[in-house]
């Protein structure tokens, strides 16, 4: 039986996550410019997330071993009761544990917490899989970005009302 837990991103962290997600986005034929794939902070992000009020990153553990993780950002130019669901990804075997769902769970409760009122993000037609979890946490599909994340690689926006 596996041992899961999630917690708070710790510098230590830093490292493998970056690896975590890097390689998802190579699976999937998504590691292109214009997303995290090339994003500087994705090395750094727990300086990234202790550097900003109202923002949080957790990670997943499978029997200790780091699996993934998510979290929420107020990323520049969302609307002040918005943040962005961003960063969620899973190594290959922490899928179909239920730990999207847990993070995604936590993520969504941390931001009503916080006083957030929707949650937003952006993502790939190539995370297929993703998109339909996104689906039925309630994300509806925009017709263009908002804010200003810098990530112009991605052509699908979400929006969920808290």
């Amino acid at each position: 039986m596996d041992t899961i837990a999630i917690r708070l991103l710790q510098s230590g962290d830093n490292k493998a996550m970056a690896a975590i997600i890097r390689s998802a986005l190579a699976e999937f034929g998504a590691n292109k410019p214009g997303t995290v794939y090339y994003d500087e902070t994705t090395d750094h992000l727990s300086g990234l997330f202790a550097g900003v009020p109202k923002s949080i990153y957790y990670v997943a553990l499978v029997n200790e071993q780091l699996a993934g993780g998510g979290g929420i950002y107020p990323s520049d130019g969302l609307p002040e009761d918005t943040c962005e669901l961003v960063k969620m990804y899973l190594a290959p075997a922490a899928r179909g544990l239920g730990l999207g769902r847990a993070l995604i769970e936590k993520c969504l409760q941390t931001a009503k917490d916080t006083g957030f009122r929707r949650v937003y993000l952006e993502t790939m037609p190539e995370l297929k899989k993703a998109v339909s979890v996104y689906e039925k946490f309630g994300f509806r599909f925009l017709d263009g970005p908002l804010g200003n994340t810098g990530h112009f690689g991605c052509g699908i926006w979400m929006l969920k009302d808290l």
